[in-house]
């Protein structure tokens, strides 16, 4: 077991790659405290948990809130006795276009997406200086520029910045900080988008298909582990090959 006896707080936990990161760091050992914006959603995650044998719980959050991240941060301690691992999974998108997005449309995206990271990240560093830990944010191919996205692509570019930013300011306490750049994700937001666009979106993609939630939460559990220990401030594109030659 990679993450034996650690405890991971899990934001967006309660579905898509967030649910499938917890309950694969559960079989890797680790204690799961899921934070969701729904808390119904979250608390089922931890019992699905439980059910299978592990430990977790769960509470609600708002990460665009600093006393809702440090909230959480606190509950997680008190569950558990520490923490040494977050995994900034919390996201939102509202796509259009440039010319006609909405300056609320702008707001959210990079409210919950970018602040939200800083928020619940230094929350949970405070919670980590004394013996260490790992930070994994969540950044997206969209970092690089996409059609629709002005939003979602500068709060993903942010994430990878402030990721960098975070690795020389907290390795002195020992907290590496990494981030993990999804392409397309098989999850109930790629189900919203019409059959016609994701099959012209996979013609582009070298490997030409989507990614899987595993797949993320795979790269989520050794960016978390000792095999991870000299890596930080790097941000792992996993896309299928789509970024490369962009």
């Amino acid at each position: 077991m990679r993450l034996k006896d650690k405890i991971a707080l899990i934001t967006g936990g309660g579905a898509g790659i967030g649910r499938e990161t917890a309950l694969r760091f559960s079989k890797e050992g680790a204690k799961i405290f899921i934070a969701d914006i729904n808390s119904e959603t979250a608390q089922k995650v931890a019992d699905e948990i439980k059910a299978l044998g592990g430990e977790s719980a769960a509470c609600a959050v708002n990460v665009t809130d600093k006393n809702s991240a440090d909230a959480m941060v606190k509950a997680c301690v008190d569950a558990f006795g520490g923490l040494d691992i977050l995994i900034n999974n919390a996201g939102v998108n509202r796509d259009t276009l440039f010319i006609r997005m909405k300056e609320d449309q702008w707001d959210l995206v990079l409210d919950v997406n970018l602040k939200g990271t800083f928020l619940c990240s230094q929350a949970a560093a405070k919670a980590m200086m004394k013996k260490g830990g790992k930070i994994v944010n969540t950044a997206s191919v969209a970092a690089l520029g996409n059609y629709g996205q002005a939003n979602y692509s500068a709060s993903k570019g942010g994430v990878v910045s402030l990721t960098a930013t975070m690795a020389l300011e907290l390795a002195r306490y020992n907290i590496n900080v990494n981030a993990v750049a999804p392409g397309t994700t098989q999850t109930a937001m790629l189900e919203t988008v019409p059959e016609n666009l994701r099959a012209k979106y996979i013609e582009r993609i070298p490997l030409k298909r989507f990614a899987e939630p595993w797949e993320i939460a795979a790269a989520h559990v050794f960016l978390c582990s000792d095999e991870a220990a000299y890596i930080t401030g790097q941000t792992l594109f996993i896309d299928g090959g789509i970024s490369v030659g962009l």
